[in-house]
């Protein structure tokens, strides 16, 4: 009989190696370009980068299907859902406020908050999970799929109808940049390196789609449990991956494929990539008994969100420790050590991955004492 909440281990490595992969792209070195695998297409395209985000939406909807049946009722179901959102929303807004001061001129400001982007990665997480929990809760799986596809092509036909003719999927053009300056202001969104261009990739409208990856998680996590650990599942996973990747392709014919704008041929092939990421941990850990590397990406996946946070604001704190006038530790290590060793890109990789390291340090120590700190 398939297992009906045993705990799989592939789901939980599966998140584990999203919150590794999501630090290494995230803290690139300096003083040289960064290694073109780490980096997001810049506009239409995929590279590997770009599966990272999707894939922790992915591994949310995964663990939301090990905890929808925990509940005794609606009321505390919808209590710990909002609880959980307001507080991943939160730290993700104060993320991005901290360290709440920067130099100007040699001198400390004040970070107002008419100036600090509202949404953001947490952010988006946070407003995935508390629709795709509803959504997968109140609905049957075939409802969910069909809310799927409606959103998907709902936002489609928005980005048509409402972005700027002949402009519908460009930055500026599209009808989600509009909507963000409209409801947050053009001082609430994202400004890449500071510029005068506001276009934020994590926007109110592109967080419709990026719900599906957080439903497509819930639906594949339910049939790994319902089904069990055997061929037929890893097959019928691989398959459906592939259907949706092939999909994605022919779609993004019509609808092209754009992390930053989150397009729905995006969301599929993101989706269609880790079904088949998963299936071959299923296949790897669950039926051919694998261990090598499992718990170095465990240690990641049981403290997901707290790592998370702290890779993010160490890695601001490294920015903003300076060692002598527009001269920061990060700048300066990457300088004297990483540059110098590994000149060009390959100094870059090697600063994320020992950031990875000191950062998977971390989460050892916590696993090894038992602190589990959920959020």
């Amino acid at each position: 009989m398939p297992a009906k909440q045993e705990r799989f281990t592939a789901l939980d490595v599966f998140r584990g190696m999203t919150i590794c992969f999501m630090i290494i792209v995230n803290a690139p070195g300096s003083g040289a370009d960064v290694w073109t695998p780490l980096d997001h297409a810049y506009w239409f395209g995929f590279t590997p980068t770009d599966l990272v985000f999707p894939s922790f939406l992915f591994a949310v909807g995964n663990a939301l299907s090990f905890s929808k049946n925990k509940f005794d009722n609606d009321s505390a179901f919808l209590g710990k859902v909002f609880k959980r959102t307001v507080i991943i929303f939160l730290l993700g807004y104060l993320m991005y406020w901290f360290p709440f001061f920067h130099r100007t001129g040699g001198t400390w400001v004040f970070n107002t908050l008419a100036n600090t982007r509202i949404m953001g990665v947490l952010q988006r997480i946070a407003l995935c999970y508390f629709f795709g929990a509803l959504i997968v809760h109140y609905s049957s799986q075939k409802a969910a799929v069909i809310i799927s596809a409606l959103l998907l092509a709902g936002y489609w036909v928005f980005l048509f109808l409402f972005g700027e003719p002949g402009k519908e999927f460009t930055m500026l053009g599209n009808a989600g940049t509009k909507l963000d300056i409209l409801i947050m202001g053009n001082a609430h969104l994202y400004h890449d390196k500071g510029g005068p261009i506001a276009f934020d990739p994590e926007g109110l409208l592109s967080t419709f789609p990026a719900i599906v990856n957080v439903i497509a998680g819930y639906l594949a996590g339910a049939f790994v449990q319902r089904k069990g650990k055997n061929y037929e599942s890893v097959a019928k996973l691989f398959i459906c991956g592939g259907l949706l990747i092939i999909l994605a392709l022919f779609f993004g014919q019509f609808f092209p494929i754009a992390k930053k704008l989150w397009t729905s041929s995006f969301t599929l092939l993101t989706i269609g990539t880790d079904l088949a990421i998963l299936a071959l941990l299923v296949y790897a850990i669950e039926i051919e008994n694998m261990k090598t590397g499992t718990r170095f990406f465990l240690a990641f996946g049981k403290n997901a969100l707290v790592i998370y946070l702290l890779s993010e604001l160490l890695l601001t704190t490294l920015q903003l420790i300076w060692l002598r006038p527009q001269l920061s530790f990060y700048d300066w290590i990457n300088q004297v050590f990483y540059q110098r060793l590994f000149p060009g890109p390959p100094g870059t990789l090697m600063f994320a991955l020992c950031y990875m390291f000191v950062c998977w340090l971390v989460a050892y120590l916590l696993d090894k004492n038992k602190i589990y700190i959920k959020i």
